[in-house]
Parts: C-alpha cells; structure tokens; sequence
C-alpha cells in the first residue's frame, strides 16, 4: 500500500460504487469510498500504468449524497462485510448510478441508445434479500464461530451480528446460529447455511438449508429440529450436490412465492434459483408483460425460462407459451408448476442448451410474435446470432415469422449491450425503450429490461 499526501477531487462514481478521479499526472484513479465531488487522500493498493486504485484515508469536502451506513458491519477496512457496496450513497442515487451504467454499456458496447428510458422499478432499501447464501467457519481465535457473508476483497468470514438487507427474521437468527453450530458434533464440518423465504399466507416462511460434509449425529439432528421450533424455522439437508437436498423433518409446509398480480402461487426447492427480490420480481414481471403487450392471438415464447416466472403469467394472457431451459429437472418443475395453476395446456416446457441454440433450432419451435428473453449473466449470445443468421436466410421472403417484439430482462448491462447491438445492427429491430429494476439496493448488480421491436 502506498500512502500519498495529494488532494484528489473525485469526478464521477462508476458501478463498483468507486469514486474516479485524477491525480496531479492525468492518471485516472479509483477509490473505493469516495463520492462525486469530494475532496479526498488515497491510499493506493493497486497501479497500473493507465490507473491505479485505493481506499479512501482523508475526506476534506462531503458529497451532499452521502449518507451514514446504517451496518456497523459496513466499511472498507480490513474485516468489513463484503455483502454490500453503496450502503455510503443516498438510495435515490444507487439508482441513478444503475441507470447511468445500463445507459453507458448500451451506448459504448452496442452504439445504440433507447428510444425511451423506462422509469426505474423501486422498492424497499432493506430486509429484501429473500435468498441468501451464509458462510460458516470455526474460528477459535475470534471467539468461535462465524456465520455470515465474507469479508470486503476476502474469502474469510465477515465477524457479523447484525445485516439490515436480510429479512428481520433472518437477521435476528445470526447470533443463535453461530451458538446452534458451535455446540454441534461437526461445528468444523458445516460450511454454509442456505437461506430461502417464501410466502405462507401472507406471511415469511423461513427456510435453512444446512450443507454438511460428514453424515450429522443423533445428537446434532435433534439441535436442529430443537433450533427450528425454538426460531419457528424449517430446516433442509445437503450432503453432496444440490440435487441431494431433503427437509429434515418431513411434511413439512410448502416452500413458494406468489404473483398475486396473476394469481399465481410458484413452489421452488430452497436451492432452486428465484429472484432475490420477491417485491421487485413481482413489479418486474407486470412490467415485463406490459411492455410484451401479449394479446389472447399471440404465441410466446420464454427463453431461460427457470420454474416458469414469467411463463406461467403470460400463459394467463396468450393463446400459446413455450418455456425453454437448459436443465430437464427445471422443464419438469415447470411442467408442475404450470399443472398446480391449471395452465398446463397453454404452458409447454423443453429443455434444450440455450449456449448452443442453432438456427434449426428455432425451426423446430415454429414461429411466436413475441418472446420473452431472461437469460444467466453470461447473456443470449448464441439465441441472437441464430435469430439474426435465421432472418438473413429468410431474406427477401414474404412470411418472415421472426417475433416482431422481444423483451429482454438482464442481470448483466454488459451483456445486454453486447446482444443488443447483435439485434439492433444484424437482424433491424429498434431499442425502443431500456430502465433498469433495483434488485439488490446497497449493491453493484443491475437487473434492467429492454424492448426490442421490428420496424
């Protein structure tokens, strides 16, 4: 680490929540903590010969967007929880933060802007985090065990007590937790507990998975179940792989979120992927299925279609829907899914390797005037590219039956801009309108949606 004595004036904030600015030379310096307009000393721990990067050590003049942390456990010291970035910048301008970073990928990746920018879908700052993934280490010389997410820039285990984006009654189960695994059989053999909220009417079930390497005693088993109705929680197993999960105690309630909005009720496995977010979710598939503007004559089809989140309620809307994923244990949980909410004849599900989709692919699914795109962070690169290959071997034909209307929803503006610039420049269609959801508040992710029609 190098200490320097030189007053920066910070420009600008860029998406990993760093202050930029520029040292006395013109090189262009990063600095975790620091905010538009401040007046700071850094203290570097990284150069390179266009940058450098390094941590706030003097503040001379406060942004007016700063804000007091509400986490004690929020810094950028050494042992800080690393579970949020922004908790320092007034909520209102995470936001805008987002948008700018949705907004400037699209311009210098794709080279494209949209023709309306959506206003942003908001909801709560705190206690949103529905799904969750806690670290577990014994660690005698901090006293013993520590449950939480990791440390800022470290794969040890943050020293937490308290977390405000958790659910109050997820939180208020940290310190219980680290006094239930230190007084177990295997306190060295249980690396993480697996958190999973869904809705039971109306209100929060919680579920614990708790992942352990050696089978768990007599003894350890009954601290649990003893845990569960002390804490009013349910705890799930998982010896091995994901697919190895089980409730520790049988019949136990249903895990599943609702879409009230559809009059949908979702069952998942707490190791199945849904959105963190279940407010925001909600929102963002209302908005989703406005923008598709599905109509009772329309085939859908649903790219990367998970457990059928946003199948299912276009499903209430369409004549047709074909939900496709990469995994044959998701097509079957749709195809349940859509059953328990009397869709299964207007809901189909396949399983197909999306990284690989071919042009003969999209052949054989037939035609569908709208589709619905929601793919992992690594994008749709190879769906475009057959879309566009697909066009340009229709060329000149009187029937093209590419979808006049494609709505993409995005956890990674890198890699929207990347598929987008593919549909706008290769197959023609228009960026009519992009916003962004905040689906993690106090973090760097951003969920954003775009719309894509033909001309």
């Amino acid at each position: 680490m190098t200490m320097s004595d030189e007053w920066l004036r910070v420009e600008s904030i860029d998406i990993e929540a760093q202050g930029v600015a520029h040292d006395s030379g013109g090189k262009v310096v990063f600095i975790d903590g620091a905010l538009p307009g401040e007046d700071v000393q850094v203290d570097i721990t990284r150069r390179k010969p266009q940058w450098e990067q390094g941590n706030l050590r003097a503040l001379r003049r406060d942004s007016a967007l700063r804000v007091r942390p509400r986490c004690p456990h929020f810094g950028l010291h050494a042992g800080s929880c690393g579970g949020c970035k922004m908790q320092h910048l007034d909520a209102a301008a995470q936001v805008a933060v987002k948008q700018r970073a949705l907004e400037d990928n699209l311009a210098h990746l794709a080279k494209v802007r949209p023709e309306c920018v959506l206003r942003p879908i908001e909801g709560p700052s705190w206690g949103y985090r529905y799904r969750a993934r806690l670290s577990v280490r014994h660690v005698p010389r901090k006293g013993g065990v520590l449950v939480g997410f990791h440390e800022r820039k470290s794969r040890y285990v943050a020293d937490m007590t308290e977390c405000h984006v958790l659910p109050p009654q997820v939180a208020s189960l940290l310190v219980p937790l680290r006094l239930l695994i230190g007084a177990m059989d295997q306190r060295d053999r249980l690396p993480q507990i697996e958190v999973a909220v869904g809705d039971l009417d109306g209100d929060p079930l919680v579920v614990l998975v708790l992942r352990h390497l050696e089978p768990l005693s007599v003894g350890d088993a009954q601290k649990l179940r003893a845990f569960g109705r002390e804490h009013a929680v349910h705890w799930w197993l998982q010896p091995k792989g994901p697919e190895t999960v089980h409730p520790l105690v049988e019949d136990g309630p249903e895990l599943a979120y609702s879409l009230r909005e559809f009059d949908l009720r979702m069952p998942f496995r707490p190791t199945d992927f849904t959105q963190v977010n279940p407010m925001i979710n909600a929102a963002l598939v209302g908005r989703a299925l406005r923008l598709l503007e599905v109509s009772p004559a329309h085939r859908v089809i649903d790219w990367f279609c998970g457990l059928g989140n946003f199948t299912l309620p276009i499903a209430r809307m369409a004549r047709a829907v074909l939900g496709i994923e990469g995994s044959d244990v998701l097509v079957q949980r749709s195809r349940e899914n859509a059953a328990r909410n009397g869709l299964a004849e207007r809901a189909q599900f396949m399983a197909r390797n999306l990284f690989e989709i071919t042009v003969d692919d999209l052949q054989g699914f037939g035609s569908a005037e709208r589709w619905l795109v929601d793919p992992p962070r690594e994008g749709a690169f190879a769906l475009v590219k057959a879309l566009a290959e697909y066009r340009q071997a229709r060329a000149g034909l009187p029937d093209d039956d590419s979808p006049q209307r494609i709505v993409y929803v995005s956890c990674n503006p890198a890699t929207l801009a990347r598929d987008a610039a593919i549909l706008v420049r290769e197959k023609g269609y228009r960026l009519t309108a992009a916003g962004v959801a905040n689906m993690f508040p106090q973090t760097s992710h951003v969920e954003s949606i775009a719309v894509f029609e033909q001309p």
